[in-house]
């Protein structure tokens, strides 16, 4: 039996519903009806045979086979666009300096460029691992062309664009005891960092005591000081992975929520082409 083939068009409009999570708040992404949103979908359902989304009142929600469709979806979605760029793209040529702190935007760089590389062979990426601050002030002298650069959510005017937010939780290892000590122990990174001042804010403002028992320039620094059992320390959730754990007591206060910000230098194609791609990778995150 012949196996039906997805359209493209109608997992743009899947996807936009499930992100909008309104019909008419997708019909105005993708330029069209509610109504024919609809009958895309209930089309989509038959294909499938699954049903997709749950209808309330005020919104609908994915089912369980409507979240593996998602997934399913954007990457189709991205190999669609990486196909088609490798053929009909400007052809750029030319060198782009990357920079970016040591967390979330380590985790994905490695895809993005390779994705990047494959639409654009004949650009050259230079990437810099450093802290937000440094990366700017390369940034700034014209050392790189844009950068991801961590930010509180508190902070106001932040530069750039936010391409991602998520919670910092506090993480040690698993079975440790650190978490019981007082002053309780933190491993953090150096002054400037974000999620430094996050925390030492959130102790402060808890009125839990607290020592700095391990300061490092990356979050590699940190995990080591968690599996060591020497501190517990501010971690992304994403990052929280066996054999480390997400800490939850009465006795820590909440973190809050970081963003990461893509700053550029000025706008033109290669940048422009760069930035796409690192802003598609960080929507698929979601």
């Amino acid at each position: 039996m012949t196996m039906p083939l997805l359209d493209n068009e109608v997992l743009r409009t899947f996807v936009a519903i499930a992100e909008c999570g309104t019909f008419t708040a997708a019909a105005k992404v993708v330029h069209r009806t509610p109504s024919a949103l609809s009958m895309q979908i209930k089309q989509l359902e038959k294909t499938l045979g699954k049903s997709l989304f749950v209808r309330e009142p005020r919104q609908v929600r994915l089912t369980n086979d409507g979240e593996v469709l998602l997934a399913y979806s954007r990457r189709l979605l991205r190999l669609n666009q990486e196909a088609v760029e490798h053929f009909i793209a400007p052809a750029l040529e030319g060198k782009v300096g990357f920079g970016t702190s040591d967390d979330v935007g380590t985790r994905i760089l490695p895809e993005v460029l390779a994705q990047f590389a494959r639409s654009y062979p004949a650009v050259l990426v230079n990437v810099v691992v450093g802290s937000s601050k440094q990366n700017l002030t390369k940034l700034d002298a014209g050392e790189l062309d844009m950068v991801l650069v961590t930010v509180s959510e508190r902070v106001r005017g932040i530069r750039g664009e936010v391409v991602h937010e998520e919670p910092l939780v506090w993480a040690g290892k698993e079975g440790s005891s650190a978490h019981l000590s007082r002053p309780l122990p933190i491993a953090v990174a150096h002054e400037g960092c974000a999620w430094r001042q996050m925390t030492l804010l959130a102790l402060e403002n808890a009125g839990t005591p607290y020592r700095i028992a391990y300061t490092c320039e990356h979050c590699s620094g940190q995990e080591a000081a968690m599996l060591a059992d020497l501190a517990v320390a501010p971690f992304p959730l994403s990052l929280v992975r066996l054999p480390l754990k997400q800490i939850v007591s009465d006795d820590l206060p909440e973190i809050g929520r970081y963003q990461l910000a893509l700053v550029r230098r000025g706008s033109n194609p290669l940048n422009n082409a760069l930035a796409a791609h690192v802003k598609s990778a960080f929507q698929n995150l979601q």
